[in-house]
């Protein structure tokens, strides 16, 4: 079963919601803790967003890593904006293109009932991390009504640490980039030169609250953490570092 069942059953989801939904009047959800008010609405912020988040595509990816596709493929939600601004970015019309259309609770929590129906391996939740406030409620929405599916969280490991404890018990795959090792590359091609740290500290914690990957015995992954190393032309040492 899923993590979050227990935390819904035990009514600490909900207030997990609430307590990230707070943030919002000065917003800290991401590292780059901009303070912008983003309960009033403002999208002017580093990611863009207000309350609501926009959703660019939700379908069943074949495209993923083969742990996550399975017979059914990955039931991945692609998420607009973004909390970085990397230049070589190959979703920049979903990250940055200022596209896809905003979405309440309930209807996201029905993208994710639609990927389960499909037959989905599981929801992957892509550039989530400037919107964990509405994906937990969705999820809760979701789960009343029946979703069962594993939640993987696919992200450029720019995370809050604080933001990543609210998510302890809820996610069951963590998916995490780690893309430069280097603060001068990494505010070159990110615009974050603190990247590295913050990537390091994320990842421990995510290891931390989910472990080494755990598969099915058809090879599907259940639980986890499964770490993306980008390596960049002209930064190669920034691998072994």
């Amino acid at each position: 079963s899923p993590s979050y069942l227990d935390l819904l059953a035990a009514g600490e989801l909900d207030s997990r919601t609430s307590a990230l939904v707070s943030r919002l009047d000065s917003c800290d959800l991401c590292p780059r803790r901009c303070g912008t008010n983003r309960a009033a609405g403002a999208s002017d912020g580093w990611c863009r967003t207000g309350v609501r988040p926009r959703v660019s595509a939700a379908y069943p990816h074949f495209g993923e890593e083969s742990v996550l596709v399975g017979k059914g493929g990955s039931g991945t939600v692609f998420f607009c904006e973004c909390n970085l601004r990397c230049v070589f970015c190959q979703n920049e019309e979903i990250s940055h293109g200022g596209g896809g259309r905003e979405v309440e609770a309930d209807g996201l929590a029905a993208l994710f009932l639609g990927l389960q129906a499909a037959g989905c391996e599981n929801i992957n939740l892509v550039t989530p991390s400037h919107v964990p406030h509405a994906i937990l409620e969705a999820v809760g929405i979701a789960a009343r009504r029946g979703l069962r599916l594993p939640l993987v969280w696919n992200s450029s490991g720019f995370e809050s640490i604080e933001t990543l404890r609210a998510l302890d018990g809820v996610v069951d795959v963590y998916l995490p980039d780690f893309k430069s090792s280097s603060p001068d590359t990494a505010g070159r091609l990110l615009n974050a030169p603190d990247y590295p740290d913050v990537a390091r500290a994320a990842i421990a914690e995510m290891h931390r609250q989910v472990g080494d990957l755990i598969v099915d015995d058809d090879g599907v992954a259940r639980r986890g953490l499964l770490v993306r190393h980008l390596v960049m032309p002209g930064a190669t040492a920034d691998a072994s570092e």
